[in-house]
């Protein structure tokens, strides 16, 4: 099957993050299969999502990993003009949810086992498909602990989320956080003797504000990146029940995106002085008043030197002369800092297209990134 095809039958998986990725699975595992992998499907403990790990080639050294995610994003809200989920050529694009974001790789990747099941490789090809990256790349985390507890694990990896075939060295980590603020209720009209948790969060939504202002004047930057600095930003905030009611309770979600030299911890500890100057004034008159601050979510960044051999490896797969970072999360960190794999970021499409209505991959991108793994079946039958 050519690459396209094999992104046609992925599209009609509507593998949205908050529903089962199972069916994919599947057709993955069937296909490596018969490609001659050796596959293990790691379920979740509902089993209606599952990740996929198979290597193709011999089984007694390390090997080269293709990772991907299978889940894709919502499209409800969204002006489609095409049909999400079959489908669309026009153009020489590929239009379909998660034609970018990141079928268009998997689908390069199963092509390429096709081919690599009928070779005789003397390094292994490795590939781990995962679920609900979209949601803060939780569900991979079986599957790295599975690989963290095996006798060999891959030398190097890369993973295929969008760079326009260009070789990413890093992202940003991120941080996903709760704060809930606990006030105490009164009728508006006596609104001075309650306490209001929504001016308890307004309050800490300033802190941040004023943290994330020393962090550009103050911080070391990262050129490399668009945003070149680590950032703080408030996402959602929920509070009140009725307008004459002052509000007891409050929460906002919340996330740092850190550069790899910036260390989240210290940050949090910034947020919980914060806290408690906001509450030190009113707790006399208002014991119960409260802000917790919870990690709902979190995953390290990645920072691969230039000069790792990783790099140049990759490199001289598609022809490339430099490097960058790109400004979206990965599981590359993941497979870098918990199992101590060199990693880099390369695949098909542009993120610019991810996420929204219409998206899609060109066929010339699909087509380099073909090119890209036949260079890389081609290292392996050699050796590396």
């Amino acid at each position: 099957m050519q690459t396209a095809d094999i992104l046609s039958d992925l599209i009609a998986f509507p593998t949205v993050s908050a529903d089962p990725n199972r069916a994919l699975i599947d057709y993955c595992a069937e296909f490596l299969i018969s490609c001659g992998a050796v596959v293990e499907v790691i379920p979740d403990a509902t089993g209606g999502k599952a990740n996929l790990y198979a290597t193709i080639g011999p089984q007694d050294r390390p090997g080269v990993l293709l990772s991907g995610h299978t889940d894709v994003v919502p499209v409800e809200g969204q002006a489609w003009t095409v049909p999400p989920f079959a489908m669309t050529k026009t153009d020489g694009k590929l239009f379909g949810r998660g034609t970018a974001d990141m079928k268009g790789f998997v689908a390069s990747v199963l092509r390429t086992a096709s081919q690599a099941g009928k070779a005789d490789l003397a390094t292994p090809l490795h590939i781990a498909l995962s679920y609900d990256e979209e949601i803060g790349c939780v569900g991979v985390r079986s599957m790295i602990d599975m690989l963290a507890a095996a006798p060999l694990r891959p030398r190097f990896c890369i993973v295929g989320e969008p760079t326009l075939m260009a070789v990413a060295t890093g992202h940003k980590g991120k941080t996903g956080l709760k704060a809930t603020f606990v006030g105490r209720e009164g009728h508006s009209a006596l609104a001075p003797m309650a306490l209001n948790a929504i001016h308890l969060a307004a309050d800490m939504i300033g802190a941040i504000r004023t943290i994330q202002a020393r962090i550009v004047a103050t911080y070391p930057k990262d050129p490399d990146y668009d945003v070149p600095y680590t950032t703080l930003h408030v996402g959602r905030i929920n509070g009140g029940v009725a307008l004459n009611i002052v509000p007891n309770h409050c929460t906002f979600a919340f996330e740092i995106r850190n550069l790899a030299q910036d260390d989240p911890q210290a940050l949090l500890q910034e947020l919980a002085l914060a806290a408690e100057e906001i509450l030190a004034p009113v707790r006399p008159d208002f014991p119960e008043a409260a802000i917790k601050i919870e990690v709902t979510n979190t995953y390290p960044p990645l920072d691969t030197a230039r000069d790792a051999e990783v790099v140049s490896f990759v490199k001289s797969l598609t022809g490339a002369n430099g490097t960058n970072k790109v400004a979206f999360g990965t599981e590359g960190g993941l497979f870098d800092q918990r199992l101590g794999v060199p990693t880099v970021i390369c695949g098909p499409g542009s993120m610019a297209q991810g996420h929204k209505p219409d998206e899609f991959i060109s066929l010339d991108q699909l087509a380099q990134c073909d090119t890209m793994l036949d260079a890389l079946l081609d290292r392996l039958r050699t050796g590396i």
